[in-house]
């Protein structure tokens, strides 16, 4: 492909169950499977999808939708979404079911309460209406979601940890997937505070990757409940904290996000640059050692940076910890939260540290944004 072309866009776990239980529906009324079939998205476009498999029985009918997830690396790319459509009893309105590889909730704080099927909100809504497209507006149906391999698919996720057991969640909020968005990880780290915050946690952690998540853990014996694996998106997060608090709140992360952190960016992805090596030496200088500054803003890495510092006997991570801090009080700009930071290197020994305080100092004025 052109690295000059866009991106593909692609179609949600949801527009794929609804698609397939459209045609399943039609099937059962008619006989016929529609295919391909056209379902109407929440924006209002109107795509098209072909059927991979249909099964028509005494009281049911089954089709399948493959999920093309465009150019987007999403787990269930090229899944089989499955949807079997049957009557339910009058006045029993439609009733959604797990089938195989869709999980069901058991935990509460997410938009569905602890023994429903995975299903959220916004597809349930497509799926109706696409089921309205067939036929009566409110019709009394059972309506089962599957995804083949379901089950292996949800252990690449974050699922588990929600409180998500046996599957995978039918998402999407506008039926469409946007390759590399920040939007779906940046919900799925508000879904885990909401859960934390459900199940009365009074601490939670993010953490910027896997080695400091796991050294966080051990540090505070934090339960996988209060994990937030946030990645970059240390801003989204702390936004979200800001008004859905948690008392205790920590950040973990390695060398080179945390000096970013420390250096005003929220966002810490590779992309958006990297950690200024002069600014990082004149933390260094600040403690007192020149000759250190001179050498760190000429290192290539943060983490050579780091190397140099701890030769020289400086606690440049208790510094550096201190100004991440700093960065992400003026963001949560709460007292009700008591804000820790916490470097770790890439064997999870922690390298500096900045207590629990609260995110507000009396003295300044709080923050509006």
């Amino acid at each position: 492909m052109d690295e000059r072309s866009p991106l593909r866009r692609g179609w949600t776990t949801g527009a794929c169950a609804a698609a397939a239980a459209k045609a399943a529906y039609a099937a059962l009324r008619s006989g016929v499977f529609p295919d391909p079939v056209e379902i109407t998205l929440p924006g209002g476009q109107r795509p098209a999808f072909a059927l991979a498999e249909t099964r028509l029985s005494a009281g049911a009918a089954t089709a399948g939708v493959i999920k093309d997830a465009g150019d987007d690396p999403d787990v269930t790319h090229g899944a089989l979404v499955r949807a079997t459509i049957s009557a339910a009893a009058p006045g029993s309105g439609l009733i959604f079911r797990a089938g195989r590889g869709v999980g069901t909730v058991t935990r509460p704080g997410l938009p569905l309460p602890p023994g429903e099927p995975a299903i959220n909100p916004v597809p349930r809504r497509i799926i109706a209406g696409a089921l309205a497209d067939i036929g009566p507006a409110h019709p009394d149906l059972v309506v089962e979601i599957g995804i083949e391999g379901g089950e292996a698919l949800a252990e690449r996720t974050l699922n588990g940890r929600l409180g998500i057991v046996g599957g995978l969640s039918v998402l999407g909020t506008t039926g469409i997937v946007v390759p590399y968005s920040c939007a779906a990880w940046i919900d799925t780290i508000r879904r885990g505070i909401d859960v934390a915050r459900a199940c009365g946690l009074d601490h939670v952690a993010g953490a910027t990757g896997r080695a400091s998540e796991v050294a966080i853990r051990a540090r505070h014996g934090l339960s996988e409940i209060a994990l937030i694996d946030m990645g970059d998106f240390v801003g989204g997060m702390l936004k979200y904290l800001r008004t859905h608090p948690v008392p205790r709140v920590t950040i973990a992360g390695g060398l080179a996000k945390m000096t970013k952190l420390a250096q005003g960016r929220l966002d810490l992805h590779a992309a958006r640059g990297g950690a200024d090596m002069v600014a990082l030496g004149e933390v260094a200088g600040r403690l007192g050692n020149g000759a250190l500054a001179a050498r760190i803003g000429g290192a290539n890495t943060v983490a050579e940076a780091f190397a140099h510092a701890d030769a020289a006997g400086v606690a440049l991570g208790d510094a550096v910890a201190r100004a991440a801090w700093q960065t992400a009080a003026e963001v949560l700009d709460t007292p009700r939260i008591a804000l820790e930071v916490v470097l770790f290197d890439r064997d999870g020994r922690p390298c500096g540290a900045h207590g629990f305080a609260p995110a507000h100092d009396p003295s300044r004025p709080r923050n509006r944004r």
